[in-house]
């Protein structure tokens, strides 16, 4: 829960949360995780869970066995075994391992890559080092809610394909690819093309909010994050089953030899700890919270509209929801963010790693929106940590923002 003073306002005004897209507060449970292990009390010390986990005395071997148990905690999530879990400083770490090392490995066998026009830009930036180094990418449209074909996906592929890399979740707009439909029509593809295709997921807006079965769905590599889902910042996990990859930095034999250097043990272990209170249960409760944040919203303003999936469709993340806001108040996001910040709401215009770049989002452009409406769409997503009460401050603040900076704008 957020620490609120006497007046019921917490610290710097903020009311409402909703950029949990972007990062969320850490959860107890998780900080809890990762005292106990970094040694800062006289219990914690003998304990010796602080100790560098490749040491062979005990307490080098306490520090291992947390991170073995973590390694476990997140291997039973995405259905893989824990050997197949390699620990990074977070997801943009394990995104680029995964297409750069895979794509590297496989240079011989071909240098073409399948994406989409959606992506992250931290796997579009991998992508991007490859078309440089000599290889070439495919970058496939998606549909208005925001979805790759699976056919489309199989058209793709040519022989010397040896890779298809996308999101399960859109960061932006929320919607979840079909994954298993896309892996199987993917593994048929390369059959018939003579193609050894591997499939990598970027599963950060999905891990803890939709089911991640990825090794059962014949998923290769899947990149995850902590900081999303209530863990600490700067720690993240690769999954990697039966690929061979070659690491951009060589060093020690951490990670099995994929990414050297000491490991984060609590953050790893406080990654664990946020994971494990990440369930069905909670990810319903996001989904509720956000169509009373919808449907409240649409009562003041009918003529709001969503980017990407209906809200309360299977194909849309129970967190994340775009809204165009185009039609109700011509003026910028940055304007739109700017003034819900006075009212203590907090949201975005779309990913964070990209929020103080000048352009329109390349998401919103994807799915073939108006210029206007690119210009005037705000990104709000929930958190385990979101209230009802944050909920009905953000409806009944957001629409007299908009009506002031509809004044604002006449005067």
């Amino acid at each position: 829960m957020r620490v609120l003073d006497a007046t019921g306002t917490a610290p710097g005004g903020l009311r409402a949360y909703l950029d949990n897209a972007a990062t969320t507060p850490v959860r107890a449970e998780a900080a809890r995780a990762m005292l106990a292990v970094m040694g800062a009390d006289a219990p914690a010390r003998a304990g010796g869970t602080f100790a560098n986990p490749s040491s062979v005395h005990r307490w080098g071997l306490a520090a291992a066995a947390a991170v073995a148990a973590a390694r476990e905690t997140l291997a039973t999530r995405l259905g893989c075994a824990p050997a197949d879990i390699v620990f990074t400083s977070g997801a943009t770490e394990a995104n680029h391992l995964a297409i750069l090392g895979l794509c590297r490995a496989r240079a011989r066998a071909g240098r073409h890559v399948i994406t989409a026009r959606i992506e992250h830009n931290s796997v579009l930036s991998a992508c991007a080092a490859l078309a440089e180094d000599g290889g070439e990418v495919t970058a496939l449209p998606v549909s208005a809610r925001g979805l790759l074909s699976p056919d489309a996906v199989a058209a793709a592929v040519r022989p010397d394909t040896v890779l298809c890399a996308f999101a399960h979740v859109n960061n932006e707009v929320g919607s979840v690819q079909p994954v298993a439909a896309i892996a199987v029509a993917l593994r048929r593809a390369a059959a018939a093309a003579g193609a050894r295709v591997a499939l990598h997921v970027d599963g950060v807006q999905a891990l803890g909010k939709v089911p991640t079965p990825y090794a059962a769905w014949g998923v290769d590599l899947a990149a995850v994050s902590a900081h999303k889902l209530g863990g600490p910042k700067g720690v993240g996990a690769l999954m990697a089953r039966g690929v061979r990859l070659l690491p951009p930095v060589p060093g020690g034999s951490q990670e099995g030899g994929l990414r050297p250097g000491t490991e984060n043990v609590p953050g790893i272990a406080g990654f664990a700890a946020a994971l494990a209170t990440s369930d069905a249960a909670g990810a319903e409760r996001m989904r509720a919270l956000k169509l009373r944040l919808v449907d409240g919203l649409h009562v003041a303003l009918p003529a709001l509209a969503v980017n990407g999936p209906d809200p309360a469709a299977e194909d849309a993340a129970p967190h994340i929801v775009n809204l165009a806001f185009d039609a109700v108040a011509r003026v910028p996001a940055e304007v739109l963010l700017h003034a819900l910040e006075a009212e203590g709401i907090a949201c975005s215009a779309g990913s964070a790693c990209s929020a103080r770049a000048p352009r329109p989002s390349h998401v919103l452009a994807a799915l073939g929106l108006p210029g206007a409406r690119l210009r005037g769409s705000l990104r709000f997503s929930l958190g385990l940590e979101t209230t009802a009460q944050e909920i009905d401050w953000a409806v009944a603040r957001i629409p007299p923002a908009l009506a002031a900076l509809g004044r604002a704008a006449l005067r």
